[in-house]
């Protein structure tokens, strides 16, 4: 059985075969999904020539939503902030010990309390700083109610969980090697302290199983890796279990936490700015990171009458392009928008607000900057699409950012509030008039997110208001 989110192999896109990405084209394959655990990496789908567009689906309610971040816990706490332009970034104070002692100069959205929150005794074999956020995060805007109440009326067997992280509980494991017990008893080598020699602690399965306990959720559980995209993907694996009748209902999210390979990882890579990060400011040089959590709930919309939103469509593409830089076009990105206005049924100029995956490197805000340029129309008049990237308010999420996104996107939606991007002033000069640089109060009734991974893995989601 084909795995699902995948579509064979991916191939780079040549000079002769663009003009058919760039149309509204994707060749979009998928498998109706599998029961079990197991992480994605792969490439969701690849194509680079001419296909016909994807048909359009039966939209998705989403019946709840939360999020934890920076700003704070809950939705209510994102919405305050977004709308009194209060950034949650701060001057990196992450890290005890070594870690603390080569602390990197930079700013960072960190989620204040995670260490004294530890988790309830039950589910301490799971107890780490990513399990603490995710049990957190599950606690805000009545979402663990919800899910016991989807679990009740659905059963258990019948209800999805799929989660997206980047970097688990990696940071647990930083720490099992700080620590290491000395060779005792004959042993050969060093071995995990004692508290730490949890084996589903080291995996990258770890969220998916806590979440999986915690929840009571006994259907297909699923843990998306493709890195930054992996909360964007979620929507859509749930969405392809849903439509093939594999399962009634889906808990959808994603949590990240910062950690050291992540600060010093990033920093190796040349993309961490010792400032606030600018995302679209000519004067960028590079993100900042953060780390969040949260979670929605999808159902057939027959079945979730009250849902202030629907999932319209999911556009997934993997422009191969290279390990850790878009596609120089902007294709890979062009392919996902494209996709999931066509699974909705919308047009480029039907959209209101675009969340851009905008991290504030070089490259990456250019070419994003170039494929919104290039598939929606400009209105010098400001009164077409507001496209903005909200990580100066957060920080770059990582595996979190797909869920953390989607939720401002919805905030938009509800609110009609679309928010603009703190610190950032001097327009890139790929800049159309589609980015938005100041917060805009507009009732808008489509809008969407964009998440791109390392690989060229990319995703965008399409919402909707609930329609009578």
């Amino acid at each position: 059985m084909r795995r699902p989110g995948s579509a064979g192999t991916a191939r780079a896109v040549d000079g002769g075969r663009r003009a058919g990405v760039l149309a509204y084209t994707s060749r979009l394959a998928f498998g109706p999904g599998h029961r079990g655990f197991r992480v994605s990496s792969a490439p969701s789908n690849a194509s680079s020539s001419a296909a016909a567009s994807p048909a359009r689906i039966a939209p998705l309610a989403v019946s709840a939503c939360t999020v934890t971040t920076a700003l704070g816990r809950g939705l209510a706490a994102q919405a305050e902030a977004l709308r009194a332009g209060r950034s949650g970034l701060r001057r990196n104070d992450f890290g005890e010990g070594r870690a603390g002692e080569q602390r990197l100069e930079t700013w960072i959205g960190r989620v204040d309390g995670l260490e004294e929150a530890a988790l309830p005794a039950e589910w301490a074999r799971w107890d780490c700083r990513n399990n603490r956020l995710a049990w957190l995060a599950l606690q805000q805007d009545g979402m663990a109610e919800r899910v016991a109440a989807l679990r009740a009326r659905y059963g258990a067997e019948r209800v999805a969980l799929v989660i997206g992280t980047s970097t688990s509980s990696i940071g647990a494991s930083e720490e099992a090697y700080t620590r290491l017990d000395a060779p005792s008893d004959g042993a050969a080598h060093a071995a995990f302290p004692a508290d730490l020699r949890r084996a589903i602690l080291h995996t990258p399965h770890s969220l998916g199983d806590f979440l999986q306990a915690a929840t009571g959720l006994r259907g297909p559980a699923v843990t998306v890796a493709t890195a930054c995209s992996s909360s964007a993907k979620v929507f859509a694996q749930a969405a392809r279990l849903i439509h093939a009748g594999v399962v009634d209902a889906a808990l959808v999210g994603g949590i990240d936490t910062l950690c050291g390979s992540i600060l010093f990882g990033f920093n190796a890579l040349g993309l961490v700015s010792q400032e606030r990060c600018r995302p679209f400011d000519a004067r960028r040089d590079g993100l900042s990171l953060g780390e969040a959590g949260g979670y929605a709930i999808l159902e057939r919309t027959h079945a979730a009458p009250e849902a202030p939103a629907w999932l319209l469509g999911y556009g997934e593409s993997s422009d191969a392009h290279h390990m850790s830089s878009p596609h120089p076009e902007g294709l890979g990105a062009q392919q996902a928008m494209a996709a999931a206005l066509a699974r909705g049924g919308v047009a480029p100029a039907e959209v209101g607000y675009l969340n851009l995956h905008g991290t504030a490197t070089p490259a990456n805000d250019s070419v994003e900057a170039k494929a919104v340029r290039a598939l929606f129309p400009s209105d010098a008049s400001g009164d077409g699409l507001h496209a903005s990237s909200t990580k100066a308010w957060v920080g770059h999420t990582l595996g979190a950012a797909g869920i953390v996104e989607s939720a401002f996107a919805l905030l938009a939606l509800q609110h009609g509030w679309l928010p603009g991007m703190p610190g950032s002033e001097q327009p890139d000069p790929d800049c159309g008039p589609q980015i938005g640089f100041a917060g805009v109060a507009r009732e808008v009734r489509y809008v969407m997110n964009n998440s791109f991974g390392f690989g060229g893995n990319n995703c965008s989601l399409l919402f909707g208001r609930a329609q009578a």
